[in-house]
């Protein structure tokens, strides 16, 4: 477990590589599509490697690779040649290779002869299956083996292990192919100018030998696969958008594309959808990383964030337990199935370690309460939220003192467990490490929006005596922040209060996600913003997570100076909040710009060297991609310009769009609205608004935020009653 504890990023996958993903399956291989167990490669399903090697030879040769061309992210064609054994550069053979990825992956192989000559060709597929734990993959200590046995007919290749008293298959198919225990082989002529192709399939079975219900099966030829056909539903579902601006366009369509993707169904219950948190490593539900993507993602799909808030309630904690962390109304770090939770943090299945995101299940279920689901499903959900109002009081403040801590129950835990997670993310300004129990501020200002929450989900329901209660605690615990986090010698928010209650005195983005929730005095906002787009935070591409001039600063690490575009999306919400227009446009634009380097997919982080030394953002090597964070960071500055918000209960929403004149014209059709869809046009800065649902209005302009709504009703109820 050390290795999580050394570097939560997700681990190296080599240069070259090409990641395929759907749902919870996900493929990385070469770029020639060759999969190789001496590399993190492989077929991966519930966190299995049900494919280690699946390696491709023409006449004993394995392909050169001329491109590998992303169709959709779970589809992919590698179009490589067959070198000539004469040694001359060109080669008359051409061999594609259409890779589709679900539960295991179909493979159309086409060899191409550009010769005048028919081409002998014996076509041979090398296949091997180590039922590898994702973990052991991820970190290369592959140490368990399972006891193997290979069955092979006419038809297909059975390949089963079997490690104590776990029994894992998996089924190659190949029709036509002569099938031996080590793979499969063909024996082809193709004619001049010709073209010859096969289909092969891989999938897994479960314990008895029958085909999951989750499993990857071949459509009829005059039908879509079951992937494209989840994607045709995912398109028809969600807004589309076009602008004057292509390459932001193209952007947002890509992130529509990789969230898709990453859509997961909780097996207990198929019709709820999460978002995974991203690929590779972490194809599962994680409760920050779904909680917050999902937020981000609700203009587009407000049930993605009801589905998760309902399967982490699930699974909500309900005893105490250091092994994992479990506490009574903690929400859940993260989710590991079959035989990796006992290499997972914690041993377990699901582990909690994870101060955040118990106060974010609060804030999420606050702002899915304003999109229009109906009372009892937001009702349903209110006791949990209850008890993680518990949980941050019980256990989240052991010591009372109104700040919500943390520190590892265990030595298999994660040290750091704030989103910032890495071993060395939390520190001084002079570099030292803070020591725990460490009070993020942050996590006080998710802590103060989820008080704000409650309360204003106890107001809706007629409860005032319970929403005045809430809201006197989040104004308690906005005075003893702004007291016990400010530095008024640096003119910034300490990153945390360490485990002697000293501010911990390093400059980080942090304090800029506390911009969004309204905790922050207004006199001390200005210094803050100031702060945030000096040149030692502001790389050009994005706010640093750590200023350029503190000890631990490395633009090349995981959380000490790289940028992070959903850390970025959530400064820019809280920029407009507190009225910074050009600032929030700045970095909006820059993570846009970044995204063109990248063909329109905005990674995990990427490194935080300035935009004048290197002209082009410099990749994380280990960055996660697609990420469920980074794929909605688009969509969250798309919105947060758009200054648009809903509060379907109150009967309407809100737009007072600040677009940057280079975004040109926005035209968004079939976007969600209480029980409708609607359409939005925005010429330079005026909306306007078409098939609004009976009972929605439309209001022109920028809403108060819900803080000051709140104190107001709360106000006028109280004069009214004098």
């Amino acid at each position: 477990m050390a290795g999580w504890n050394a570097d939560t990023a997700a681990g190296p996958v080599g240069s070259g590589t090409v990641t395929l993903v759907e749902g919870s399956s996900f493929c990385i291989s070469f770029a020639n599509g060759d999969i190789s167990p001496e590399h993190p490669h492989g077929v991966f399903h519930e966190d299995t490697r049900i494919l280690s090697r699946w390696n491709l030879a023409v006449n004993g040769r394995s392909l050169e690779p001329l491109t590998a061309a992303m169709k959709e992210p779970y589809r992919a064609l590698f179009i490589g040649r067959v070198p000539q054994s004469n040694g001359y550069a060109d080669t008359p053979l051409i061999v594609e290779r259409l890779r589709e990825v679900g539960a295991g992956i179909l493979e159309k192989i086409t060899i191409r002869n550009y010769s005048s000559e028919a081409a002998e060709c014996l076509v041979a597929l090398t296949v091997e299956s180590d039922f590898a734990d994702l973990f052991e993959v991820k970190e290369a200590r592959v140490q368990r083996h399972w006891d193997q046995s290979r069955q092979y007919n006419s038809h297909s290749l059975t390949i089963t292990g079997v490690w104590r008293e776990v029994l894992k298959c998996v089924v190659v198919k190949g029709s036509g192919a002569d099938i031996t225990a080590n793979g499969l082989k063909y024996r082809a002529v193709v004619p001049p100018h010709g073209v010859w192709s096969t289909l092969l399939s891989v999938g897994p079975r479960d314990e008895r030998g029958a085909i999951p219900a989750t499993s990857f099966i071949q459509p009829p030829a005059d039908e879509v696969s079951q992937s494209d056909r989840r994607r045709q539903e995912w398109v028809a579902k969600i807004p589309k958008v076009h602008m004057g601006n292509h390459s932001i366009e193209r952007t947002l369509q890509r992130s529509y594309d990789d969230l898709g993707a990453l859509r997961i169904t909780d097996p207990a219950h198929p019709e709820r959808v999460v978002v995974a948190a991203g690929a590779p490593w972490f194809m599962t539900l994680f409760g920050r990383d779904s909680l917050w993507a999902s937020q981000m993602a609700l203009a587009v799909d407000p049930s993605l964030a009801l589905g998760t808030l309902q399967t982490l309630a699930d699974r909500q904690g309900s005893v105490v337990d250091p092994i994992s962390e479990e506490e009574p109304g903690k929400i859940l770090h993260e989710v590991r199935l079959g035989v990796s939770s006992g290499l997972a943090l914690g041993g377990k299945s699901v582990y909690y370690g994870s101060v955040d995101a118990t106060p974010l299940f609060v804030l999420a279920l606050g702002s899915v309460s304003r999109w229009g689901f109906a009372k009892d499903t937001i009702a349903a959900l209110l006791p949990h939220a209850d008890r993680a109002l518990d949980w941050i009081r019980d256990y989240g403040d052991k010591d009372g003192d109104g700040f919500v801590e943390y520190q590892r129950l265990n030595e298999q835990g994660l040290v750091n467990q704030g989103w910032k997670d890495s071993w060395d993310g939390i520190n001084f300004a002079d570099g030292t490490m803070a020591e725990p129990p460490i009070a993020l501020c942050e996590v006080q200002a998710y802590v103060y929006t989820a008080f704000v929450s409650r309360a204003w989900m106890a107001y809706d329901d007629g409860d005032t005596a319970l929403a005045a209660r809430l809201n006197d605690k989040a104004a308690e615990l906005k005075r003893r922040f702004n007291e016990q986090f400010w530095l008024p010698d640096r003119g910034y928010f300490a990153i945390a209060l360490d485990g002697n209650k000293r501010p911990v005195d390093a400059c980080a983005s942090n304090m800029g996600q506390c911009l969004w929730h309204g905790i922050l005095d207004e006199d001390k906002v200005p210094l803050v913003v100031e702060r945030l787009m000096s040149p030692e935070m502001f790389s050009g591409w994005g706010v640093r997570t750590l200023a350029s001039d503190m000890g631990a600063y490395n633009p090349a690490s995981y959380h000490n100076g790289s940028v992070w575009p959903h850390d970025n999306a959530l400064i820019v919400a809280g920029l407009l909040r507190c009225g910074y227009v050009e600032e929030a446009q700045r970095i909006a634009t820059a993570l846009l710009e970044a995204a063109d380097y990248a063909n329109g997919r905005l990674p995990e982080l990427f490194c935080g060297f300035s935009r004048d030394h290197v002209p082009e953002p410099v990749p994380y090597p280990t960055a996660c991609s697609p990420q469920a964070w980074a794929a909605t960071t688009p969509l969250l500055l798309m919105t947060s310009l758009m200054r648009y918000d809903a509060h379907i209960p109150r009967g309407g929403f809100w737009m007072d769009p600040v677009l940057p004149a280079s975004y040109g014209d926005l035209h968004i059709s079939n976007a969600p609205m209480a029980t409708g869809r609607i359409t939005i046009d925005i010429k330079g800065s005026e909306p306007s608004v078409r098939g609004l649902p009976e009972g929605i209005e439309f209001h022109r302009g920028h809403r108060p935020w819900y803080t000051e709504l709140l104190e107001q009703e709360l106000a006028r109820l109280t004069t009214d009653d004098q």
